[in-house]
């Protein structure tokens, strides 16, 4: 966390704006793209992003990275703890030994009045990636990302902000995140099916004769499939249909807001891309989006930040008698 960022969001206390530094290298090392957007936010609302990112991405830790050798009940343990750790922060004084990440997202929670039920929902998710490794219909799966993915949609609204009453954007905020993680998990394919997982929905793969036996023999030898290129290209067809399900949704953002979340929609779409390009061959390698495309997305995004704080400016712009000039150069514009 930069100083600047910090000074802007108001945090003084020295304990807090180290919590806040800990969530933004969470989030600076494990969400690449979501990273570069957030960038592209007002340096005053930053903070507050790192720290709901970091608190998912210190519970996919514990579910995922606890270990090769944790168990499945030591892995429950930890969520536990984290669960307390959040509770107790959430409801009182934070305690001065909570850890730095619990401390962070309990402080942008109260400044930007986030439901708690949205971290409930969140941790019930983290929990069921302990036993479930996978799901049978897409309704399963939507169940599922809800508290994974849809839920981080609407804790983001609010630190957001919005031009229409908030109630009308959160089913766009909400299926933008599934969109991420659909997106997310048609890439990671592979690396999901060697911890165990398939967050593709069975009847999906099945209505093109995959299955989880004909996954672990294309991702053991390498070799492409048919009817797992088909399934692919399906669940590619079903994700871009919940990004449209969001894309009217950033209209509806704070306008200095925008350029963040479009730079975001554009880069994860543009995984989509990379993976059809790949031919689905996301068994076998990582789809990734080009640095140079990733260059030119961002400085489309810093292009409609200056717009945006310009169009601000023009509107918070006294008019009258006392300034001629913003007048004239409204009458020459």
């Amino acid at each position: 966390m930069t100083r600047r960022e910090l000074d802007a969001a108001g945090i003084t206390d020295p304990a807090l704006r180290t919590a806040y530094a800990r969530c933004r290298l969470l989030n600076a090392r494990h969400g690449r793209t979501y990273f570069l957007a957030t960038r592209l936010l007002p340096a005053d609302r930053r903070p507050a992003v790192h720290a709901l990112y970091g608190f998912a991405r210190w519970a996919d830790d514990i579910v995922d990275d606890t270990g090769a050798e944790a168990t499945t009940a030591e892995r429950a343990a930890a969520l536990d703890r984290l669960e307390e750790e959040l509770r107790r922060a959430l409801t009182g004084p934070v305690p001065s030994t909570a850890h730095p990440v619990a401390a962070a997202l309990a402080d942008t929670a109260a400044r930007y009045d986030i439901d708690p039920a949205h971290f409930t929902d969140f941790m019930a998710s983290m929990r069921s990636d302990l036993t479930v490794t996978d799901y049978a219909t897409y309704a399963d799966l939507r169940a599922y990302m809800h508290g994974s993915a849809a839920v981080i949609g609407l804790q983001m609204l609010p630190v957001l902000g919005t031009v229409t009453a908030r109630a009308l954007a959160a089913p766009h905020a909400a299926a933008l995140g599934v969109a991420f993680q659909l997106t997310n998990f048609l890439r990671d394919v592979g690396e999901d099916l060697d911890r165990g997982r398939i967050y593709l929905p069975a009847d999906l793969l099945a209505a093109h004769g995959v299955h989880r036996d004909l996954l672990l023999w294309s991702r053991r030898t390498g070799r492409p499939d048919a009817r797992i290129t088909a399934a692919l290209r399906a669940a590619e067809d079903l994700t871009r249909g919940v990004y449209r399900e969001a894309a009217p949704g950033l209209e509806m953002l704070d306008p200095v807001a925008r350029p963040c979340i479009r730079t975001a929609y554009v880069l994860y779409r543009n995984i989509l891309d990379a993976i059809a390009r790949s031919g689905y061959a996301v068994l076998h390698r990582r789809a990734v989006v080009s640095r140079r495309r990733r260059a030119a997305v961002a400085a489309d995004g810093l292009a409609r930040v200056a717009a945006a704080r310009l169009g601000t400016a023009a509107h918070r712009t006294p008019r009258g008698p006392s300034r001629p000039d913003a007048r004239s150069a409204k009458e020459a514009g």
